[in-house]
């Protein structure tokens, strides 16, 4: 099962670079009420925006990579792999977009990866 361990990565890399477009084309954006008023100015946006275009292209080749995935690997093996996603978007948002990383966080990420590396161990 390790030999698709990059497989997975990529899908999971994909995914968080997804999530990581996503958040700089809404901050591009701007925060926006949820009001009947602002939804087509803010779907316009959205919907032209260079950031959240490339986010949505991510999260679909990332499905596609994943899918491949699925047909090869057991998904007891494979599913636990998405948190490297949290760990990569939360370092992320920490050097792209300066966003507090309290020891708590840290102390958080150091547990997953820890998951993550007993995980691939009983490959």
């Amino acid at each position: 099962m390790n030999r698709y361990l990059p497989l997975i990565l990529a899908g999971v890399l994909l995914n968080a670079t997804a999530q990581i477009a996503l958040k700089q084309g809404m901050r591009n954006i701007g925060h926006f009420g949820f009001r009947p008023e602002s939804i087509l100015p803010v779907t316009l946006a959205a919907a032209t925006s260079p950031f959240i275009l490339a986010g949505l292209t991510c999260y679909v080749f990332s499905v596609v990579i994943w899918l491949l995935v699925l047909s090869r690997v057991e998904v007891t093996y494979a599913y636990p792999l998405l948190s490297v996603g949290y760990i990569v978007t939360a370092l992320a948002g920490r050097f792209f977009f300066a966003e507090a990383m309290g020891l708590t966080r840290w102390s958080g990420i150091l547990v997953i990866c820890l998951g993550v590396w007993l995980i691939t161990r009983t490959a």
